[in-house]
C-alpha cells in the first residue's frame, strides 16, 4: 500500500479555461495587458503570487491581482474545468486496491476543497492540502509537508503525482518518489528535467504502476 498525493490542475482536471480567464480578468481590472493564451497556460501550476509578482513588480498591485483573480474564481472559475478521461476510474481503482489518497495543490485551499467536493470521486481523498489565503503556505514543499503531517505518514511511503516541475521538485525536497503525468500542462521534457521517478502518458497506467 502506498500513500498517493495528487496535484489538482493538470492532473485530475483540465482547468485551463477557468484559470486563464481569471488571470485575464484580474489583469484587465488593473488596466494591464493580457498575455497571449500560450503564455497564460504557463500560469497553471505555480502560486498566484509567483506569477503575478514578476509581471506587476509591485507587492500592493500583486495582492490586488490575487484578490481580483479569486473574485472571479469564486463566482465562475472553480466550475470551469473538465475531468480528464479515465482519471475517475483510476482513482476509484487505486482506492479499492487499498492506497491512501490525498490532494496537494498550490490552489487556494477553500477553492480546491470546493472543486474536490464536486468531483464524483472526490470523497475518496482523505485530505486536501492547498495554499493559505495569505500565501504563507503556497509552494509544493510546504504543501506536501502539511499533507504528511495531517495524514501522519512518512515521505518514504508516499508518491507525488503531478504534471509540472513544481510537483517533482516538491517531492524531491522530501526524498519522495514522484510520477509525472504527461497529459497535463508541463509535458514530458519538463517532468524529466525536474527529476520525475516515473512518467505516465495515460490515466490507466497509474493503476498498473501501483498494483
Amino acid at each position: 500500500m502506498s500513500i498517493l498525493f495528487f496535484d489538482l490542475d493538470g492532473t485530475l482536471i483540465d482547468s485551463a479555461v477557468g484559470i486563464t480567464r481569471c488571470v485575464a480578468y484580474a489583469l484587465e481590472k488593473l488596466g494591464e495587458p493580457v498575455p497571449p493564451q500560450r503564455e497564460l497556460r504557463l500560469w497553471i501550476g505555480p502560486s498566484l503570487r509567483d506569477s503575478f509578482g514578476p509581471l506587476l513588480n509591485d507587492p500592493v498591485r500583486t495582492e490586488q491581482a490575487v484578490e481580483l483573480y479569486r473574485e472571479r474564481f469564486d463566482l465562475h472559475g472553480w466550475a470551469e474545468h473538465e475531468i480528464y478521461p479515465g482519471i475517475g476510474a483510476a482513482i476509484e481503482s487505486l482506492h479499492r486496491d487499498g492506497h491512501r489518497l490525498a490532494v496537494v495543490t498550490a490552489k487556494n485551499e477553500p477553492h480546491a476543497r470546493r472543486i474536490i467536493d464536486h468531483l464524483p470521486f472526490g470523497h475518496l481523498f482523505e485530505t486536501v492540502s492547498g495554499a493559505t489565503a495569505d500565501g504563507s503556505i503556497s509552494h509544493k514543499p510546504e504543501l506536501i509537508a502539511v499533507a504528511l503531517e495531517r495524514l501522519r505518514v512518512s515521505a518514504g511511503d508516499c508518491w507525488m503525482i503531478g504534471d509540472r516541475r513544481m510537483d517533482m521538485e516538491g517531492a524531491n525536497s522530501h526524498g519522495m518518489n514522484s510520477v509525472g503525468v504527461a497529459w497535463g500542462f508541463g509535458g514530458e521534457d519538463e517532468l524529466r528535467a525536474a527529476g520525475a521517478t516515473r512518467i505516465v502518458h495515460e490515466t490507466g497506467q497509474l493503476i498498473g504502476l501501483f498494483r
